[in-house]
């Protein structure tokens, strides 16, 4: 059993490949994967992403805005109350990017904030994006006590000494594709590192397909080939590999039912 912990499932081009989402499922549990949690970038958006996902019980929802996304209308309050809804197990993504955008990054770390309390509130974990944005990333993690719900920083990117103070704060990591492409050395030396307990795998579909589908549109069947390049680097089985990523899953989401 897999699950895909980080996906997009409304941001899938249907017309390009699937017929719909059930398809889409349909694909990814032939490969082995159970369960999926479809993840929010916008409140927006996200009425019509959950309504797309109640008719499969093994899909999860998360409710929340991306560092990028901010422009849209959003507040604290809206947040609360979509993100009650009981098939939402989890706040995010939000977190911080300075890549891509410097000029707004009071806004972004006040809405990262809002993003914690909440999770707090609601006590379902945090799902964090971060980008060029470490010390302030694990700074607001510390001073809003995230560690208290827990979370995820997904898609990691960054170093070991990130990695070991996000653990230290209670946070799992969220290993993408990204692990399998060419120039990701030090990323697969991060990944051979991170405790057992605390490894969580993804897609981040429709983005970062793994290889050998680079090139491709990504959906979440192929966190098979994630979960198999991973157990490789670590020296364990894949099966046992999966038993413990989707195991971590459902502890840190513990809204999720099996």
């Amino acid at each position: 059993m897999l699950v895909d912990s980080h996906c997009h499932l409304d941001r899938l081009d249907y017309e390009k490949k699937h017929h719909d989402l059930a398809d889409v499922l349909q694909k990814a549990q032939q490969r082995g994967v159970s369960h999926f949690l479809s993840v929010s970038v916008t409140l927006d958006a996200f009425p019509a992403m959950l309504t797309s996902v109640l008719p499969y019980p093994n899909v999860f929802a998360s409710c929340g805005v991306h560092p990028l996304d901010l422009e849209s209308s959003w507040s604290g309050e809206l947040l609360r109350e979509l993100a009650i809804h009981p098939r939402v197990v989890a706040i995010g993504e939000t977190g911080l990017d300075y890549y891509y955008s410097t000029e707004n990054k009071a806004e972004q770390q006040q809405a990262f904030r809002e993003h914690i309390r909440v999770s707090r509130e609601l006590k379902k974990p945090v799902i964090v994006h971060t980008r060029d944005a470490k010390a302030d990333t694990l700074a607001i993690l510390k001073e809003e006590q995230a560690g208290e719900v827990g979370g995820v920083l997904h898609c990691f990117t960054e170093d070991w000494a990130m990695a070991k103070e996000a653990l230290d704060l209670g946070m799992y990591i969220s290993i993408s594709g990204i692990v399998t492409f060419r120039n990701a050395e030090a990323l697969r030396d991060v990944t051979r590192q991170i405790p057992a307990d605390r490894l969580l795998i993804e897609t981040d579909s429709p983005y970062l397909a793994p290889v050998p589908h680079r090139g491709h549109q990504n959906e979440p069947a192929y966190v098979a080939d994630v979960a198999k390049f991973i157990a490789e680097l670590r020296g364990v089985s894949t099966e046992s590999l999966a038993e413990q990523t989707s195991e971590n899953f459902f502890r840190l989401f513990s809204q999720a039912q099996r």
